[in-house]
């Protein structure tokens, strides 16, 4: 038989773990606005600046970019390229231990196309955050064109 300082001990962690994620939740959403003002105003730098040290962008068909001046230089060159108009969806925040956490969306740009025209590009990503001195950065980035 449980005793009822016993299932408390048990159920505590199961109730206070989606608040967790929940305050994570809207953190990370706010994060993820950040980054697309950043992007949409042609910031690379200020959109690096959102990494921890040590991140990782693994862009689909390219290589890994590691550090924070990597991947500055690898968005203010994306940026520069034409790439524009980001818009992204958190789909969910996922708690992945202490100070990190796991979000999953979908992304939309636009690129520029053949004759000047610009493209639609749907993605969906998953990105990696920690929190570093008390605000959550990126720590690792990927994803893949489709819906």
């Amino acid at each position: 038989m449980i005793r009822p300082i016993a299932a408390l001990a048990i159920c505590l962690p199961f109730v206070a773990f989606p608040a967790l994620a929940g305050d994570a939740t809207a953190e990370i959403e706010a994060r993820s606005v950040a980054f697309e003002a950043a992007f949409n105003a042609g910031d690379g730098a200020a959109v690096g600046a959102m990494y921890t040290e040590d991140a990782a962008v693994l862009p689909p068909g390219g290589a890994r970019v590691d550090g924070r001046a990597a991947i500055v230089e690898f968005w203010t060159g994306a940026i520069a390229a034409g790439l524009a108009d980001l818009d992204l969806v958190t789909a969910e925040v996922i708690p992945a231990g202490e100070g990190a956490v796991v979000e999953v969306g979908t992304l939309t740009l636009s690129a520029p196309g053949e004759g000047g025209a610009r493209v639609n590009v749907a993605a969906k990503y998953i990105v990696h955050w920690k929190q570093v001195d008390g605000a959550w950065h990126l720590h690792r980035d990927i994803w893949n064109e489709g819906q």
